[in-house]
């Protein structure tokens, strides 16, 4: 069995400096589970509804619907979950003056526990909006919510792992693609192997049929899902909430890197209401950077996970929603309010629109390589990755920062990281405090002039890959099981072709006075009104991170000026 505890959870979601991983959260529980006052009952009052159930009602339920931040007032409030495979592990009782939350409920979001009346029960019940109207409007008491969230939000993880059950073949790319989306969002999983384990294969034996049902997952209300899809997933999890018809949100971003992020941040915090949509995890590919040393604020540095993780729970804070994972297919702009439709059928609408979604991962020209993705070829660096090649060779190809900060991150991990690059060196592509970096790494080897020709691999997937150099030099093997490519990017922006937005002629998204003279003091607007681009997207854009969420934030205010425009026809 193998319990996942994300690594985003407690360098990521926690807030302040001290709570970070590796913090004995032993030591923390006054801040954990801390007693109100009769001072902030009080002023919680003003937010919630009294609420009463009778002894062994049940409150609230994982994975259902959740009542909000529930105040214990008598009485007491047993919070337990059962897993997939109907054990109970006790989790926590509230008394008087206690609060049951974490970070899900200030999205409205399923809770990771069961909760129970303990005796007859008298509460005061906040729901997400409420809540975080108490934590904008009292900033003391606010702070002291949040943290306690956070915290909590990573002790159920690191002491309790909870949340699905992954059971399948070790090397089945659909059990990857699950693993890595729960990690990424930061949702707790246990990943079982049936081989190994009884209890997985005893559910293998009354659910899975035939080879087309990998991977199996469980889910903590005893259903079994399966091969199924991140959609799927995220429905049954709460990640993809359901939206009402006929909402019209003022700005829909599209994209939750860093970009998409400070614009929901900005957004919400402004008064709008903000939708962001995002095919597979928050953060984009920053997300996946190991180590970003050049962000402002941060001189020891930040992984691209513990930025994403605190960009998205100030985002969650702000009122902004998130559907994760939501895959933008059309841009319908010749009506307003303007469309997104989603790869479901779903239909959003909104007043204004941000084009984040970033770019997708370049693949080198090698007719094989869809079958080795998941299963031997990555397009990025995590945890979940470093784990599999433990004490393993591994080749990395690219030259470029996101490139060397893999290379410096895997080393820690792998045995051998081979890093291949086109170019004569690295000079030209990378900054210099990463090249001195890997230079002082010994167990990175810098292979110079080469390209990827080939891959090897059997039914348990890649086994090796064979190179050459550029200079019509010799062929060479590795024999290794994991690949890491990071050749570069492609914007994103195929999905835009029907709604008229101009693209440069590599295609990313003009904006300002390239597409219009007359755009005046909205230079990140599109060729279409209400449409803006930022980050990696936009033509001519600076692709660094730091630059990507300066974009977002100057989004908002010209967002602002032009939903005053539309307000005045």
């Amino acid at each position: 069995m193998s319990e996942h505890v994300p690594e985003l959870i407690p360098e990521g979601l926690v807030a302040d400096p001290d709570a970070r991983a590796g913090v004995d959260l032993a030591t923390r529980g006054h801040q954990i589970f801390p007693t109100l006052s009769a001072d902030d009952i009080a002023r919680l009052r003003r937010f919630g509804t009294c609420r009463g159930w009778p002894d062994g009602a049940t409150v609230f339920r994982a994975c259902v619907d959740s009542p909000g931040m529930v105040v214990v007032l008598a009485g007491r409030l047993s919070c337990s979950r059962t897993d997939a495979l109907g054990k109970r592990v006790e989790v926590v009782e509230y008394g008087p003056g206690q609060f049951a939350g974490e970070v899900a409920t200030l999205s409205g979001r399923p809770p990771l526990a069961d909760g129970v009346a303990v005796g007859e029960l008298e509460t005061l019940v906040l729901d997400a909006e409420c809540l975080r109207a108490v934590i904008v409007a009292e900033a003391e008491l606010g702070e002291r919510l949040m943290r306690a969230f956070i915290l909590r939000r990573v002790q159920l993880i690191t002491n309790k792992p909870g949340g699905p059950i992954l059971i399948g073949p070790a090397a089945h790319a659909g059990l990857f693609e699950l693993e890595n989306f729960l990690s990424r969002n930061a949702y707790p999983y246990t990943r079982r192997d049936p081989e190994t384990d009884p209890e997985a294969a005893q559910l293998v034996r009354e659910h899975w049929k035939q080879a087309s049902d990998w991977p199996l997952v469980a889910l903590p209300d005893g259903f079994v899902l399966k091969n199924p899809t991140l959609a799927e997933v995220g429905r049954c999890l709460g990640t993809l909430p359901r939206i009402e018809r006929g909402t019209v949100f003022d700005v829909l971003v599209v994209g939750a890197g860093p970009s998409g992020l400070a614009t929901a941040v900005y957004a919400a915090s402004e008064g709008l209401r903000v939708m962001v949509l995002d095919q597979r995890a928050y953060g984009g590919q920053a997300g996946a950077s190991a180590r970003i040393e050049n962000f402002l604020g941060f001189p020891t540095g930040i992984s691209g996970r513990a930025l994403a993780g605190r960009s998205y729970v100030q985002a969650l804070k702000f009122g902004a929603e998130i559907a994760i994972p939501a895959r933008a297919t059309r841009l319908l702009c010749h009506e307003r309010p303007l469309k997104v439709e989603l790869d479901d059928g779903t239909c959003l609408q909104a007043r204004s629109v941000v084009l984040a979604a970033g770019a997708r991962y370049r693949k080198p020209d090698l007719p094989d390589i869809a079958d080795y993705e998941g299963r031997g070829v990555y397009y990025w660096a995590s945890p979940v990755e470093a784990r599999l090649c433990r004490n393993e060779p591994v080749v990395l190809v690219g030259g470029g920062n996101s490139a060397g900060q893999a290379a410096v991150f895997l080393a820690a991990h792998a045995s051998e990281v081979h890093l291949l690059v086109r170019g004569p060196g690295l000079e030209a592509t990378m900054s210099s405090y990463l090249i001195e970096r890997i230079a002082a790494t010994p167990n990175i080897h810098l292979h110079a002039r080469r390209e990827i020709v080939g891959l090897l691999g059997d039914e348990n997937g890649l086994t090796g890959v064979r190179c050459r150099g550029r200079d019509g030099g010799d062929t060479r093997e590795f024999a290794v099981r994991r690949m890491f490519l990071f050749i570069g990017a492609d914007p994103n922006s195929d999905w835009l072709h029907e709604c008229g937005v101009e693209l440069d002629d590599k295609g990313f998204v003009l904006t300002g006075a390239e597409t219009r003279p007359e755009r005046g003091a909205r230079t990140l607007e599109t060729s279409v009104d209400g449409i803006f681009a930022v980050g990696d997207l936009r033509g001519g854009s600076t692709k660094r991170v730091a630059a990507a969420a300066g974009e977002g934030a100057a989004a908002v205010a010209q967002i602002h000026g032009y939903l005053a425009s539309l307000a005045q026809r």
